[in-house]
């Protein structure tokens, strides 16, 4: 799936709703009643601000149906904490640490490695796809896409 320019200004402004700035790392949050109705409120606006609402609302429904793995939220949030290249290993424990609530020493190899697997034969490719996420397969680097 290919991201287009309102994909990315759609994402941008959901996702930066959906992530809280928690020190040194970006965490998933709880949202309460009002955090919702302020994230609906932004995709409103963004549709209005579109004008076309058929296309808008099949980007739209890319974005939501993107942001509707938990996987792959705590991907996009990894990658932005580190704001840099790191080996998708590196990002796969991240991601298996916030799931589970522990650190990535207490996490086990088998836990780090089915991650590892559902992160590049699922979650990855399509956050690549969409122009979020950058991969170099022969290094095994996972970015944030340059936009």
């Amino acid at each position: 799936m290919a991201a287009s320019r309102p994909a990315e200004a759609a994402f941008g402004s959901v996702q930066s709703q959906l992530l809280e700035d928690d020190g040194p790392h970006m965490t998933s949050r709880s949202h309460s009643e009002r955090d919702c109705v302020e994230i609906v409120r932004t995709v409103l606006d963004w549709l209005d601000e579109a004008d076309r609402p058929d296309p808008a609302a099949k980007t739209l429904d890319d974005v939501f149906s993107l942001l509707a793995d938990q996987r792959r939220r705590l991907l996009l949030s990894v990658m932005r904490s580190y704001g840099e290249e790191v080996t998708l290993p590196d990002a796969a424990e991240e991601v298996a640490a916030r799931e589970t609530g522990h650190t990535v020493r207490n996490i086990s190899a088998e836990r780090v490695k089915e991650v590892y697997l559902s992160l590049y034969h699922d979650h990855l490719p399509r956050l690549v796809d969409a122009g979020l996420l950058e991969y170099d397969q022969e290094r095994d680097l996972v970015a944030p896409a340059s936009i």
